[in-house]
């Protein structure tokens, strides 16, 4: 028996514990179980071709189930409050994220304008919307509520390149469609916050503006800068970025799991859903706005896939900067991990679908 095979009997067997003992009354005792259970089984994804991209997301349920558990380690240590490092993680992510484009990205509007218009546009129209909606019926508290609203105005992230290119879709149309929402972020957040989120939460446009600006679009710069100059030349820090980032998003969402902890556990079960609802929403709207304008397969994928992902690392951001992380940043911090899994199902059986367009299509993106 192999470690993989060894890790999955584990598992299953820390699963089975955790539940006894949830079913019996005993849950505060379960969560070494569920616990131990998640980090068995991401090691055990290690050794399936098909379950290895789950990995990442099943080492953040570990993280997010230790913190809901012991939430005090993931709050201060000694005098130093944990969320004080958010800002600065997201900075580094956005340069990570501006060391892996280049100009060239954003000249795919010269070269599909139809279709990063209709991916940039239906992404601020679907979203937000489908956020508005849920928020409204949802019945929850107004800061909780405007959080669905947040995920909803964010822009695109990193993860929807990556997802595009396992698609089979286009994935230079999907970098495009990526780097324009990132950078129209600082007007059109802000400014579609204040007309849907307003009634729930007092929101400073101007102060959020200059909020995503230095979250977003100053580190961006500066990698595109960095990526411009030393292309190629720094080989460590091209290998080490996209580890940095996943390891910012994890403690990004460990921290706000710890601080929203009693806000979860009443309503999670609720919030996760309708979480699920508005990406599940956003990759079908999406997908279906790329075919009323007659886009092809490979562009209606695309779409879909921008539309339905978000930047949940700058929703939360900006959710700490507005001073309710531990409200306004529950929505965001469950969207993440959420749409990393939908993202990877859905990439997998479209990448067993044709696209009908195999042999004129040539791919001109490059894999993140």
């Amino acid at each position: 028996m192999n470690i993989y095979k060894l890790m999955s009997a584990v598992a299953a067997v820390c699963l089975l514990i955790a539940l006894y003992l949830a079913f019996t009354g005993s849950l505060p005792s379960a969560g070494p179980f569920f616990i131990a259970f998640f980090l068995s089984l991401a090691i055990s994804f290690r050794g399936y071709e098909k379950l290895k991209g789950f990995t990442y997301t099943t080492v953040i349920f570990a993280a997010v189930t230790t913190a809901l558990y012991y939430p005090q380690h993931f709050l201060t240590v000694g005098n130093f409050k944990l969320s004080t490092l958010i800002t600065p993680l997201i900075q580094i992510i956005m340069f990570g994220m501006g060391t892996s484009m280049s100009f060239g990205d954003f000249v795919g509007v010269v070269k599909m304008p139809k279709g990063v218009l209709i991916g940039v546009v239906s992404h601020f129209i679907i979203m937000p919307t489908i956020g508005y909606t849920l928020a409204n019926i949802s019945g929850f508290p107004p800061e909780i509520a405007a959080g669905i609203i947040l995920i909803g105005c964010s822009p695109n992230g990193m993860a929807s390149n990556v997802i595009s290119y396992l698609a089979k879709a286009n994935l230079a149309l999907s970098i495009t469609i990526t780097a324009i929402s990132t950078m129209l972020a600082p007007i059109v957040t802000p400014v579609l916050m204040s007309m849907l989120a307003g009634a729930f939460v007092k929101i400073d446009t101007l102060h959020m503006m200059w909020d995503i600006i230095k979250m977003v679009i100053i580190p961006i710069g500066a990698g595109l800068i960095f990526n411009k100059l030393f292309s190629g030349k720094v080989k460590w820090l091209d290998a080490a970025m996209p580890l940095v980032s996943m390891g910012g998003i994890a403690f990004i969402i460990v921290i706000i799991t710890a601080a929203g902890r009693d806000s979860l556990l009443s309503i999670g079960p609720a919030l996760l859903l309708l979480v699920l609802i508005h990406n599940l929403s956003g990759y079908t709207l999406g997908y279906w706005s790329g075919r009323l304008f007659r886009m092809s397969e490979r562009d209606c994928r695309t779409i879909a896939i921008e539309v339905g992902m978000q930047n949940g690392g700058l929703a939360s951001g900006i959710a700490k900067e507005m001073g309710k992380m531990a409200t306004v940043g529950l929505a965001p911090a469950i969207f993440g991990p959420l749409m990393n899994i939908t993202g990877s199902i859905l990439a997998s059986w479209w990448q067993g679908k044709p696209t009908g367009d195999e042999d004129t299509y040539v791919e001109t993106g490059r894999a993140h």
